[in-house]
């Protein structure tokens, strides 16, 4: 497995990994599919912070940080996204993005690092439990999909 920058030319395959999971689960309450022009200015914001990982050439995974809330407050608070091409789960592939997405955090002076995760995403709230987040905070019914309420969940590292 290699992890590494995200280039321009990445955005079409993350954008396939990124549109099945809105399309088909509740792990993200966003119902509008990304677009790879989308995608690729994003990775042109994001300076070293959008990374891939990747397994014989093939993108299997992405993790990214973006602003938690706006506001020079909140500048060393930063919100992450970490998302696997379902053949991934449970090989390491997480777990090694949001450690190289840690070590990039580190070095651009982040504070901490936020997870916003669905109530029904239980695998991702252990996830980020395993790797050292801790549950900060529970919204009960503030993101709608699927004609359903769910709950969010918020994690929360200090670096």
């Amino acid at each position: 497995m290699n992890i590494r920058q995200a280039e321009l030319d990445d955005a079409d395959a993350i954008a396939e990994i990124w549109n099945a999971i809105i399309r088909t689960s509740a792990r993200t309450f966003t119902t509008a599919e990304k677009t790879t022009e989308g995608i690729a200015a994003d990775i042109r914001d994001s300076k070293e912070a959008f990374i891939i990982a990747e397994i014989d050439g093939e993108i299997i995974g992405f993790a990214t940080y973006f602003s938690f809330r706006s506001g020079p407050g909140y500048a060393f608070t930063k919100e992450h996204s970490v998302n696997l091409d379902q053949r991934a789960w449970g090989k390491g592939v997480g777990r090694a993005l949001m450690d190289r997405l840690e070590l990039i955090a580190k070095a651009d002076g982040v504070h901490s690092l936020i997870a916003g995760v669905s109530g029904e995403n239980p695998d991702g709230v252990a996830f980020h439990k395993a790797i050292g987040f801790e549950e900060v905070a529970q919204i009960p019914s503030v993101g709608r999909k699927f004609e359903r309420w769910m709950d969010l969940i918020l994690l929360q590292k200090f670096l």
